[in-house]
């Protein structure tokens, strides 16, 4: 006997994927089809807006993705990338699985963690992004790492960051070349230094920084923090900070929120010396006249930490073609380039330059006469960054410590 509606019994597995959301992944190797998804979407994307040169890059993203692909990107602006996680786990925990508001993140760390672990991540995308092979991960392992964690795919990456202290060449003759002369240069020079309050991020990797510099016990740091002894490995940290504190700005009793109002109490003189996570940062403040003229760049001898960012999209994206072509584009000659101008960001590109063509690779050339640049080479000795558990740690116990909840 012939079966009654063979078309719709046919389409019934189709009909049955949409109603659960599983149809709603499309297949990240076929990029056509990616691309013809996501045209019309509007892609929710939630990064940090801590930073009005970061904000104005990812306006220019979004004109540029709307004119090139049909897709309205919109920034929304979070103050910690957590805020955005803890949305999409609450999703996930009201079984939300095909609609969430959170179509891509602006992610590393200890959050690419929590959501790999939850598993609360869309992928593997990553390595199908036609423009994520001029990264050349395997000459560029940091592409394809995050905080000792394989991305697996799960995270496309689209800039770099490290440690660069600056300073006011007019009061600072001679910079402090590591941890310990820091100390005696700000007891020497008390109030002109200071670190952005934890937990935020720029303020929480000094800490990572000095502790890499002070314990004995380095291997420790690149396994889950459980693994280790913590009071006992971080104790010189501790003593180390309460020598510090008395002598910072203000005396240690208040601390700047973030990075950018860090750099802004140097623009304004009440510091002589402060550091950035973004190494062209210094430069393209004195390109804004935000900083003086006589700013200097520079990375201590024994190297600072340094890190890759990522953009990842969740596992109940209703919008991850739109998302992927976002990604994708992030990662082609033309965004990174703009992204490393200075009068743009002048965050670092994750492409491998020395392998483009000669006409993108003359796309990253760098205005070197800024007197606030680092010098040439100046980051080629990068600190890996520790266990993304070590991070939590450390801002709960600071914060313990230093603020008391």
């Amino acid at each position: 006997m012939r079966a009654p509606f063979p078309r719709l019994a046919a389409l019934l597995p189709a009909l049955l994927l949409t109603s659960t959301g599983l149809a709603a992944a499309p297949d990240p190797s076929d990029w056509e089809a990616v691309l013809d998804e996501a045209r019309g979407q509007t892609v929710y994307w939630y990064a940090w807006a801590g930073e009005q040169r970061t904000n104005d890059y990812i306006d220019w993203v979004a004109g540029r993705v709307e004119e090139q692909f049909d897709i309205e990107l919109t920034h929304v602006k979070v103050g910690d990338t957590a805020e955005a996680v803890s949305r999409v786990l609450a999703e996930k925990q009201a079984d939300n699985h095909d609609d969430g508001n959170v179509d891509l993140i602006w992610i590393n760390g200890e959050n690419f963690a929590t959501m790999k672990a939850n598993d609360l991540l869309f992928g593997p995308f990553a390595e199908a992004l036609p423009n994520f092979a001029l990264t050349h991960p395997e000459h560029n392992p940091e592409v394809v790492t995050d905080f000792t964690l394989p991305t697996e795919g799960y995270e496309s990456p689209w800039g770099r960051a490290q440690i660069t202290f600056y300073y006011d060449s007019d009061e600072v003759a001679a910079p402090p070349q590591d941890i310990q002369a820091l100390l005696e240069w700000a007891e020497a020079n008390p109030g002109r230094f200071t670190y952005p309050r934890i937990p935020d991020f720029t303020g929480s990797t000094f800490l990572k920084q000095a502790l890499i510099a002070l314990t004995d016990e380095d291997d420790a740091l690149y396994a889950p923090v459980d693994e280790s002894d913590f009071a006992a490995i971080t104790a010189p940290l501790w003593e180390y900070l309460d020598a510090l504190h008395p002598h910072l700005w203000r005396s240690g009793r208040q601390f700047p929120a973030t990075g950018p109002e860090m750099r802004s109490l140097m623009g304004d003189g009440e510091l002589a010396m402060a550091f950035t996570f973004t190494p062209s940062e210094p430069a393209a403040a004195v390109a804004d006249f935000e900083l003086p003229p006589s700013t200097r760049s520079y990375v201590p001898q024994d190297g600072t930490l340094g890190n890759v960012h990522f953009v990842a999209i969740p596992f109940n994206s209703p919008h991850k073609a739109g998302a992927m072509v976002v990604a994708d584009f992030l990662l082609s000659p033309e965004a990174q380039a703009h992204k490393q101008d200075l009068a743009v960001w002048g965050d670092r590109t994750v492409l491998d330059v020395a392998r483009l063509d000669d006409d993108s690779r003359a796309l990253f050339t760098l205005d070197e006469s800024n007197p606030a640049m680092l010098p040439a080479g100046a980051l080629q000795q990068t600190l890996p960054e520790p266990h993304p558990s070590w991070m939590t740690a450390l801002q709960d116990a600071w914060q313990a410590r230093y603020i008391g909840n």
